[in-house]
């Protein structure tokens, strides 16, 4: 059963436009995945200018989750990380009490590059939110990978389909990729309180509605069955739900002084930048120090 459509809203990073999909006002979370962000497809000229790059920025409370279908990203964090993510990859941070870092387009800026992905944001247990900040990258065995009647899978994070990705989450979770043939079916994974798919790619047939490229079906519990309307890549999410989060910029907490308490450090410039990028920053924006509900 189909609970909500959320489709996405364009909303510009500076040097180009993402597909913003949670948080949504009557959907605020998926399980624990409190922000998704569709990337592209983007086509990126070479020498394209450095404002499409994503300069250090902080974030708190939180693991950010990219992984690509296409193209290539440089990140750089206050843990002393440099990692270049491609398709296929995935790129794990955990903020925890804070960090920082950046994302720079310097393959497409040598050669030109196909930008297309998804950027997530897993919010920590309350037990976990001043953890030590932490980064992971994964590829090849540490995410199965299974072939099943048209459909081809990647389990990206978390447990599902019998498989179980060595990626190391917090909470339980599920997050795969499926690239579906034209008549290929698959269904959401059970045992997970709340579950929501997203069309990247292609369009889907789920109870007897079609859903484009964009949107984000949130399914509840019973029938979860859906098939591909054309070749589509589909992402499938979702987890135990943690509880309330608010959310002031790339903080993300259960209380609001700890986001007050962010805001102000970031401000002071009590938050190291990443090690090997240090030459700039994004500064905190008005409207986030401003605003009362920047979830909205």
């Amino acid at each position: 059963m189909i609970e909500m459509v959320i489709h996405q809203r364009r909303r510009s990073l500076g040097g180009f436009d993402v597909g913003r999909v949670l948080p949504f006002a009557k959907r605020r979370m998926v399980g624990p995945f409190v922000f998704f962000d569709h990337m592209g497809p983007l086509d990126m000229p070479a020498h394209v200018s450095r404002k499409v790059d994503v300069r250090p920025h902080p974030h708190i409370g939180l693991s950010t989750v990219t992984y690509l279908f296409s193209g290539e990203i440089m990140h750089r964090d206050s843990v002393g990380s440099e990692q270049a993510i491609r398709a296929g990859e995935v790129n794990w941070m955990v903020a925890g009490r804070g960090i920082t870092h950046s994302e720079r387009f310097e393959r497409a800026r040598r050669e030109g590059d196909h930008l297309h992905g998804i950027q997530a944001w897993v919010a920590l247990p309350e037990a976990d939110e001043e953890s030590e900040p932490a980064f992971a990258h994964h590829d090849g065995g540490d995410l199965p990978i299974w072939r099943d009647n048209g459909v081809r899978g990647r389990l990206i994070a978390g447990d599902a389909f019998g498989l179980s990705a060595r990626v190391h989450t917090h909470s339980p979770l599920f997050y795969a990729h499926l690239d579906m043939e034209a008549g290929a079916k698959a269904a959401l994974p059970d045992g997970h309180r709340e579950r929501a798919l997203y069309v990247a790619s292609g369009s889907v047939e789920m109870a007897g509605a079609r859903h484009q490229a964009g949107d984000m079906l949130v399914v509840g519990p019973g029938d979860s069955g859906f098939a591909a309307l054309e070749p589509s890549a589909v992402m499938l999410l979702g987890g135990e739900p943690l509880g309330e989060r608010y959310l002031y910029w790339n903080f993300v907490s259960s209380s609001k002084d700890r986001l007050e308490q962010a805001k102000a450090d970031w401000t002071a410039g009590r938050m190291k930048l990443p090690d090997l990028d240090h030459d700039e920053f994004i500064p905190l924006p008005e409207e986030a120090a401003s605003s009362p509900n920047p979830m909205s």
